[in-house]
């Protein structure tokens, strides 16, 4: 307490001072890895078509001009998340032994990555990948076809081939749980109602889907997957056929006499 009257006087009749305002948390800088972390939680929770870079901005807390100091645009995204998924694969060291086995265990990798998010493989699709993750599985995967003795254009190929599979086979899986989610989705349908749909059908119109019913709706799990990739490893490696010889070349004196051979000749 001040001992001057006056100071005393002044220091009663003072406006009581105020709670100290406190100073607001700083946001968490925007960084390329916090924007695929949030466009992966979005098509985790609302699916691939729910993917844009608002939303993705609305997630961060931000607006959307924030992200374009870190991405291109949605496609950037696309390959972000896409590399994100591939970082998770192990890679084998290439063994000539065991490269079909190595293959499609790599493959079934990829295909369990992008079913954890529905629809996202649709990233994967008529884009070429440039993220270091995307390439580091590519070029994993080429090691393995090389030792396996596969010529360089056919692993090239078929990786191209296995790839585009893997990517429409999840977003097929993905498509379909998604629709099963909704009770008004009744067209999905379940393999005793399909092969009564289809036995029923006009055995004079359709006699083979009505005979092989069971053999069309067949499989669990993944096993079309596994024998799709299957018959495209066994067609690999089967030897290409011998071109067949080229004719022999006519002799120009024979040339002659069949130019003139037509009618008056």
């Amino acid at each position: 307490m001040p001992s001057d009257p006056r100071q005393r006087r002044a220091a009663r009749h003072a406006q009581p001072a105020g709670e100290p305002v406190a100073a607001s948390p700083r946001k968490k800088p925007i960084t390329v890895d916090r924007i695929t972390d949030a466009a992966l939680q979005v098509v985790a929770a609302e699916g691939y078509d729910a993917l844009t870079i608002r939303r993705v901005a609305a997630v961060l807390d931000t607006g959307p001009s924030s992200l374009y100091a870190h991405i291109v645009g949605k496609e950037d995204i696309d390959d972000l998340l896409v590399g994100r998924l591939c970082s998770e694969v192990v890679l084998p060291e290439p063994d000539p032994a065991t490269w079909r086995k190595q293959i499609l265990d790599v493959y079934a990798q990829i295909r369990d990555q992008y079913l954890k998010y529905p629809g996202v493989s649709r990233a994967a699709l008529g884009v070429v990948p440039t993220n270091l993750s995307t390439l580091r599985v590519r070029e994993g995967l080429l090691a393995i076809l090389l030792a396996g003795g596969i010529e360089p254009r056919n692993a090239a190929w078929v990786l191209d081939a296995l790839s585009l599979y893997v990517s429409a086979y999840a977003l097929e899986q993905s498509l379909v749980q998604q629709r099963r989610r909704h009770p008004d989705q009744e067209w999905v349908l379940g393999r005793e109602e399909l092969i009564s749909r289809f036995t029923a059908l006009p055995a004079d119109t359709f006699p083979q889907t009505r005979r092989y019913a069971a053999e069309l709706t067949s499989g669990t799990g993944h096993d079309r997957f596994d024998f799709t990739l299957g018959l495209i490893m066994d067609n690999l490696t089967q030897p290409e056929p011998e071109p067949e010889p080229e004719p022999e070349p006519t002799p120009a004196s024979d040339t002659a006499d069949l130019a003139w051979s037509g009618p008056g000749a």
